[in-house]
């Protein structure tokens, strides 16, 4: 879709100059061949890039005419990108770490001021997933990372953007936070996710002491087979949503009943419509809580949405209590 506004003016500009003013292969001195302009966008506003592109001249040389930029500007963006570096790891982060989905990520760009549309959102995705894979085949740097502690605690979970594509796999050291694995498969197959831990395994020459997932009898099994004897257990979060199971069953009842209490908040507003009078005024108020406390649900496990509506139903009519006897102490 072709843009239909004008691109936002810069707010700032930055001169990136070549600091290599000799020619790495001749080693005679770089002519300034040109100066492009470069617009980044930032999560810190437009930034425009004054480049300083050299040259050299000799014919004889093997990188004659072959232009050599600013050594700076690969901080700001990758190249033929328009968005800069911290936005690109900003849509990763609300993609893995808040699995939230392209529309609502596009619109917390929008919120912090980002000129970009939907599409571009998921060429960042792609883009970021590239640059994690990258870091991860740095065998040597992953190496020094977890040589650190002495030991290696792996966990392994899925991530699938959308249904019916690929599942990016991702597995990091618990003890360090580094990712160490991060690859895409069409199936979660047993075997498949075997060989992803035998690379690992392999890769590291620090032991592996612990793994942690999910529940999924396919992870299972495959760490049984790299892994075997390796203590596998579940994650904090999944462990306790399974063991706070009967009591999210029992808080969803309560909140169920608790519903059919209180409903009939429509009627009550029907009858005062057209009043502005204070009592009116305070039934509307009274209405509005009754209807927050319905639609507020909370985040099993610890959250029980049930306890959270009885406190607020609770509140409320403690409130009418008081009310009530204020009225009647003024009548007496």
């Amino acid at each position: 879709m072709p843009r239909r506004s004008a691109r936002p003016q810069p707010d700032r500009t930055v001169d990136l100059p070549t600091h290599t003013r000799d020619c790495p292969a001749c080693g005679r001195v770089l002519w300034a061949a040109n100066k492009p302009r470069r617009t980044v966008v930032t999560l810190d506003g437009l930034v425009q890039l004054r480049l300083q592109v050299r040259s050299c001249r000799n014919p004889e040389c093997p990188r004659h005419r072959a232009c050599l930029r600013p050594e700076q500007e690969g901080r700001f963006a990758l190249p033929q990108h328009e968005f800069g570096l911290d936005v690109v790891a900003l849509v990763g982060v609300l993609r893995h770490a808040e699995h939230r989905s392209i529309p609502e990520i596009h619109a917390e760009l929008v919120r912090r001021g980002v000129p970009i549309c939907a599409r571009s959102v998921g060429n960042l995705l792609d883009r970021y997933d590239e640059l994690l894979a990258l870091s991860c085949s740095d065998v040597e740097r992953l190496k020094a990372v977890t040589a650190k502690a002495g030991r290696v605690v792996l966990a392994i979970d899925g991530l699938q953007p959308d249904v019916g594509h690929e599942v990016l796999w991702v597995i990091r050291d618990v003890l360090s936070g580094e990712v160490l694995l991060a690859r895409s498969l069409l199936s979660s197959s047993q075997d498949d996710l075997a060989k992803l831990l035998g690379a690992v395994k392999g890769a590291l020459p620090t032991p592996i002491v612990g793994v942690v997932s999910d529940g999924q009898a396919s992870i299972r099994k495959a760490v049984a087979q790299p892994l075997d004897g390796v203590p596998h257990q579940l994650c904090h979060f999944h462990y306790l949503r399974e063991a706070a199971l009967p009591v999210y069953e029992a808080d969803r009842h309560a909140k169920v009943q608790l519903k059919k209490k209180v409903r009939g908040i429509r009627p009550i507003e029907r009858k005062i419509e057209g009043r502005q009078d204070p009592e009116a005024e305070s039934i509307r108020g009274y209405c509005a809580a009754v209807r927050s406390a319905l639609t507020d649900d909370g985040r099993p496990p610890l959250e029980a949405s049930g306890l959270k509506l009885r406190d607020r139903l609770a509140k409320v009519a403690d409130s009418l209590d008081r009310v009530g006897a204020k009225r009647g102490s003024r009548r007496n």
